[in-house]
């Protein structure tokens, strides 16, 4: 046999890669070493690297139709069942109990959606058609699955980089917030306690909660019903106390699976031919803006709310009132901290952050509704 006829069809990989495979190798290296070495959301990022990785090795055939992540695509994004089956698991994972003690912490959820519509007016007055713009300017509630869910339906094609911005800002909301935390609040204001004698919350209110809200939001917008409802469904699988097993499996085995299928796929659609464009560094520079403009509204409106309370309102709980639940509330109660070892404002900034999970969900399927209306 002539070994020499078969070097040509050995090294087809390395005759067919182009300097943008290499760029897009290199940023997958990038996200893997942010998760492995960082731990920035490594249950995101790790999977999102390796699937951009494999994108960018020619001749593979996985990307195609009928290549690995070509059926995923089909069955886990493009029927948007991935971000369902996580939303349940994140349902399942949330307790609602510091919402309903404090009803007042919704209004921090609402404000802390200001900047997906202010992007969106951007992004349309930077030429954005109004699908594109709406399905970026929901990155700034920082909920990877509705922006997925939302673009997948809106702007599929932009898919690939409204992912990556949604996740990996959300495992960068340790070092992008707390900046503007201490940028738009005085000491005094983060130094604020607040007392925490919240009425009690009875079971039946818990187990009611999940069913009057998917039933309210789903008659008021019923685009926002695929995500709100697998949301509750998981909540009320975990306050319903009599499937445990059930709520530990969505906790767990159902949102582990769902979550490395659906970084795998997004990461295979990283390939250099489709991500390498102005409209990706556009896409990522929005998102940003969205999520700071997100975290500023939400940082006012508390400001809004200290001065109306007379001084018994933290305005740092306002930072939570984003979709990045628990990290956000967290991070708020964590930087009250820092200003006073006494003032402990954890369950309060977690009340803003579920209703944030809330408001995020709700924005989203209006917007996919007005969108969807609108374009007809």
């Amino acid at each position: 046999m002539d070994f020499s006829t078969l070097i040509p069809e050995l090294i087809q990989g390395l005759a067919n890669l182009t300097p943008g495979n290499l760029v897009m190798i290199a940023v997958a290296a990038t996200l893997i070493a942010l998760a492995v070495v960082k731990q920035y959301e490594p249950v995101l990022l790790l999977p999102i690297g390796f699937g951009c990785l494999v994108a960018n090795i020619p001749l593979t055939g996985m990307t195609d139709g009928e290549g690995l992540f070509g059926i995923l695509y089909r069955a886990g994004i493009s029927t948007e069942l991935f971000p369902l089956l996580i939303f349940i698991g994140v349902g399942a994972m949330i307790d609602f109990g510091p919402l309903l003690a404090m009803p007042r912490m919704a209004l921090l959820g609402a404000a802390g959606q200001f900047g997906i519509f202010g992007t969106l007016i951007l992004a349309t007055l930077l030429g954005f058609p109004l699908n594109q713009a709406a399905s970026i300017g929901v990155i700034g509630a920082i909920d990877g699955p509705t922006s997925i869910y939302v673009a997948s339906q809106l702007a599929p094609e932009l898919l690939a980089p409204i992912a990556v911005a949604a996740y990996s800002y959300m495992s960068l909301v340790p070092i992008i917030q707390p900046p503007l935390m201490r940028l738009l609040t005085s000491r005094r204001e983060r130094r604020i306690r607040m007392a925490y004698a919240p009425r009690p919350v009875s079971r039946q209110a818990l187990i009611l909660f999940p069913l009057v809200v998917t039933l309210i939001i789903g008659l008021l917008v019923p685009a926002a019903t695929p995500l709100i409802s697998m949301l509750m469904l998981g909540n009320l699988l975990r306050e319903s106390g009599v499937v445990e097993r059930l709520s530990n499996a969505a906790q767990n085995e159902v949102i582990n699976v769902a979550t490395l299928f659906l970084g795998l796929t997004i990461g295979s659609t990283m390939g250099a031919e489709s991500f390498l464009s102005l409209v990706t560094l556009q896409v990522l520079g929005l998102g940003l803006l969205a999520f700071v403009l997100d975290t500023v509204a939400g940082l006012l409106f508390g400001k809004v709310l200290a001065l109306v309370s007379g001084g018994t309102v933290n305005p740092l709980i306002g930072a939570a009132g984003i979709s990045a639940f628990p990290m956000a509330g967290r991070l708020a109660a964590k930087v009250a901290l820092a200003e006073d070892p006494d003032n402990f404002i954890l369950m309060h900034a977690m009340g803003a952050n579920t209703a944030g999970q809330l408001g995020s969900v709700v924005a989203g399927g209006a917007l996919l509704a007005l969108v969807s209306g609108i374009l007809g």
